[in-house]
Order: C-alpha cells, then sequence, then structure tokens
C-alpha cells in the first residue's frame, strides 16, 4: 500500500483525483490540503510515500514545497499548466499529469510510481521515500539513495554531502541532519561529520584510545574522544 497526500487548491480538483484513485487500491489517500503550510505539516507528520502535487498554489508554489523538503516523497505534479514540465523534471517528478486528469494517464503514472518505489532500498520490509534524500545544489538536482552517502561534513551552515563523487552542499546544519537521521546507519563521529557505517571497511587503532576510520572510498575520518565509547560499542570493539 502507498501512502499519499493531496496539496491541490481546488476542492473539486481534489474530489475527482480522490473519485479517479478509487480505481487504485494500491493507493491509500491520508491527507489532503491546499495550503503551503499545511502540506509541510502533513508531510511532516504522515510521512507519505507520494505526493500528487498542483503546481500554482496560494502565494506560493509546488515546486516551493519541495525546495523545504531534505527527505523527498515520489511526486506526480497535477497541473492544468504544460509550462513547467521541463522544470518538474529537475524535481525527478515520477510523472506530470495535465487537468483534467485522463484515467489512462493516471494509470500510467500509478503504475510507474509502484515500479519506482518497488526499487528503492527497503526499510522494515515496507518501501519508503525516506529511503532518498533529495539535494539541490545551483543547477544540479539529485536525488540520492541515502545508503550511496558516505558522510555529511559541517560547513557552517551547511552540511557537504558525500557521494559517488560529487560533494554538493545543503542547507542543513549536521545538528539538523542527525535529528532525522536513522542512528543505526549514520552516526555523528566528531563535531564535523556524520558517517554512513555501511561505508566503514576498515578501523584503526592509534596512539592512546585514538580510532581512524577508513571509508569505502579511502577517507580516512577521526573518531572524536567523546564518541570512541559509542562506536566500539556499536561495531563491538571491547
Amino acid at each position: 500500500m502507498i501512502k499519499a497526500i493531496i496539496v491541490e487548491d481546488s476542492r473539486l480538483a481534489r474530489i475527482e483525483l480522490k473519485e479517479l484513485l478509487r480505481a487504485h487500491p494500491e493507493i491509500e489517500v491520508i491527507g489532503e490540503t491546499d495550503l503551503v503550510s499545511q502540506a509541510l505539516e502533513l508531510i511532516r507528520i504522515l510521512a507519505p510515500d507520494l505526493i500528487f502535487l498542483d503546481i500554482h498554489l496560494p502565494g506560493a508554489s509546488g515546486f516551493d514545497i519541495l525546495q523545504q523538503l531534505q527527505q523527498l516523497p515520489a511526486v506526480i505534479f497535477t497541473t492544468a499548466f504544460e509550462q513547467y514540465a521541463l522544470q518538474s523534471y529537475d524535481y525527478h517528478a515520477t510523472d506530470y499529469l495535465l487537468k483534467p486528469i485522463v484515467p489512462e494517464r493516471l494509470a500510467r503514472a500509478v503504475q510507474k510510481t509502484l515500479l519506482n518505489l518497488n526499487t528503492l532500498p527497503i526499510k522494515a520490509s515496507t518501501p519508503s521515500a525516506h529511503d532518498r534524500i533529495f539535494i539541490k545544489d545551483q543547477q544540479k538536482t539529485w536525488l540520492v539513495p541515502l545508503k550511496d552517502i558516505r558522510y555529511f561534513e559541517s560547513k557552517g551552515n551547511y552540511s557537504q554531502v558525500q557521494f559517488a563523487g560529487n560533494s554538493p552542499l545543503i542547507l542543513r546544519s549536521l545538528q539538523q541532519l542527525e535529528e532525522t537521521l536513522n542512528p543505526n546507519q549514520f552516526m555523528r563521529v566528531n563535531r564535523q561529520q556524520i558517517v554512513n557505517l555501511n561505508h566503514v571497511i576498515k578501523v584503526d587503532q592509534v596512539y592512546g584510545n585514538r580510532l581512524i576510520l577508513v571509508l569505502s572510498d579511502g577517507t580516512q575520518i577521526e573518531v572524536s574522544r567523546r564518541q570512541v565509547a559509542r562506536f566500539k560499542e556499536v561495531f563491538s570493539l571491547f
């Protein structure tokens, strides 16, 4: 079952979309709104797998919502305007549906969503959009599986994300990231870095109680003294 919310400024359009979705029992609509602020709150509380997202919203746009999200659910844009189709793919949209929505096009969009979500990494045996992180840095955008991120590094109010030869900046502090990341996968090893534990391939213990982590790309990161005990416990290093 894919949990979805609808963000659409027209009440009638929301009703029509929900009626069309009755033909797709694999999609469960768990919330709806016409406001950006409420949409952000629904996403935070309900953690949907999918958003049906209008582009023109009161005082803002659907793109404004996506730019404020750290972790991006699957997105199907629903709009009466063709001119935003190219921009929508900057946000890795699953599909772009023009109103009035045709049932056959909706069916194809739903199938694409099912396929995409079923190919994501799995948590607790359920596909989840929270296994990906949306990154936009200047003119480039990525939708990156968290498993591919080796580490995050503090850059003031920003954090640098290290993955697959890329190192874009995101407007999130290391503290903010630490509060949202899975602690079984990511660990704050010092004041400047959060490491993906699955990328640790070697642990060197040098003088004293000092630990040096070697990551899958050869990067070496030191564990702070405050975190050594916790790190040893996680890896059963006694």
